[in-house]
């Protein structure tokens, strides 16, 4: 009888120690919080992600990240409809250009303060950055920032009695030496001088490097004035990006897709891209090609860039529990060690003040271009980055492709800017 008890005993310890253990796990997997994480399709983007998600989870095992992406075309219509179905990702990474919408619409909400104060924000960014900072707060944080530069294919300068080594310093070298590696047959061109593209980078150039080269502030301080054609200059420079594709025929919108494929193909001479793009011209470009500085009025003129980032932001309805995993989260996204990885597998620049000044990163020939064009680089103080976007490239259209006049159109897609900030900043 006493063996019997002692048994019946044990079977009872036994199960109430099982059910201890399956408490334990079940509080333990209850403890565990998922965050989700959104970016647009870009494949280096994607992939740096996933390597660093699951070195994040590593060390912060009871944080699991979620991540998914989207197509670009698709990306903004996405985050749309899931903020109007309450199923809004908790982290978002988005263009600084759609910060101003995106707060306007109550999609994101500000740093908390006890996380980065605007102050350290300050500190710790590049002053470009400072672009995207709405009613004196910031509402995002960006990993990398970017700028652009000139590529140039060394191989078919050779060919075309160029230098190989001395790339164009000046807008007109440019022309002059796009001209010399452009070659067509009647209107079909089958070599391009110059990746001409004004949904590309041209819509960008414009205002931030050409405007500014002719002596025109694009916008006022307060980012209120579209000032484009505050000066006779202005359709100047407009004209001027006009007139490499309709008067000297260096290159046309529908060459081979897109400056990329053209330029990575070995049948385009120059193109103007950030560096955001380098992996893709390492690994398709199969000839010898440099980076130079973008170029500028005249030899010894100002030199002008244009910068931009995508950065990360946390939705609206983050808090509690959350809201301190996607700090952490944010905390490691932002840390220099990542932008430094950022740099070497996705090929954008440490966003951190203190790494524009890193020695290895100045000593690479490639990298060292785009930090020496951050110096000079602006980012458009966008209030709706999509619809100024469209404006340009329609206004572009209309000369190239429906004969409208230059003056005219340039006129009008000033009007149409300004009445896209009117609007913004009435309501």
């Amino acid at each position: 009888m006493r063996v019997e008890k002692l048994v019946i005993a044990l079977m009872i310890v036994l199960v109430l120690l099982l059910a201890g253990c399956k408490s334990d796990e079940a509080s333990s997997d209850s403890d565990e919080v998922t965050i989700t994480y959104w970016q647009y399709t870009f494949p280096a983007k994607v992939e740096e992600i996933d390597r660093l998600i699951e070195k994040f989870e590593e060390e912060n095992p009871g944080i699991k990240v979620e991540a998914q992406d989207f197509p670009y075309d698709q990306y903004n219509d996405k985050i749309t409809a899931a903020m109007h179905a309450n199923k809004a990702p908790d982290i978002l990474n988005i263009y600084y250009g759609w910060i101003p919408n995106f707060v306007k619409l109550d999609y994101i909400q500000p740093i908390p303060e006890d996380f980065m104060s605007t102050e350290e924000i300050e500190d710790y960014y590049l002053p470009m950055i400072q672009t995207s900072k709405f009613d004196d707060k910031y509402y995002t944080l960006p990993t990398a920032v970017r700028s652009l530069a000139l590529f140039w294919n060394k191989e078919l300068f050779e060919e075309a009695g160029l230098d190989p080594e001395q790339p164009p310093v000046t807008w007109d070298e440019l022309v002059d030496n796009g001209i010399k590696t452009t070659i067509r047959d009647g209107d079909r061109y089958e070599q391009a001088g110059f990746a001409w593209n004004i949904s590309a980078q041209g819509q960008h150039v414009i205002p931030q490097v050409l405007l500014r080269q002719y002596g025109i502030e694009p916008y006022s301080e307060d980012q209120l004035t579209v000032q484009w054609n505050e000066k006779p200059q202005g359709v100047d420079a407009f004209k001027f990006w006009i007139d490499m594709t309709t008067d000297h025929k260096i290159g046309d919108a529908d060459f081979m897709d897109t400056p990329v494929t053209s330029f990575s193909s070995g049948r385009t001479a120059m193109v103007i891209d950030g560096s955001f793009n380098i992996a893709a011209y390492k690994e398709n470009a199969d000839f010898d090609w440099g980076v130079t500085t973008l170029p500028v009025l005249e030899e010894g003129g100002l030199e002008s860039n244009f910068g931009s980032y995508w950065t990360n932001a946390i939705t609206k309805d983050v808090s509690g529990e959350k809201l301190e995993a996607v700090q952490k989260f944010l905390e490691f996204l932002i840390s220099e060690k990542t932008q430094r990885d950022w740099l070497e597998n996705v090929g954008e620049l440490p966003a951190a003040a203190s790494l524009a000044e890193d020695e290895d990163i100045n000593s690479d020939p490639i990298y060292a271009v785009f930090l020496e064009g951050l110096e000079v680089a602006h980012a458009t103080p966008f209030v709706h980055e999509e619809k100024e976007r469209d404006i340009v490239i329609n206004a572009v259209e209309k000369v190239t492709l429906h004969n409208t006049d230059v003056e005219e159109a340039f006129n009008q897609m000033v009007e149409e800017l300004q009445e896209v900030r009117d609007e913004f900043y009435d309501d």
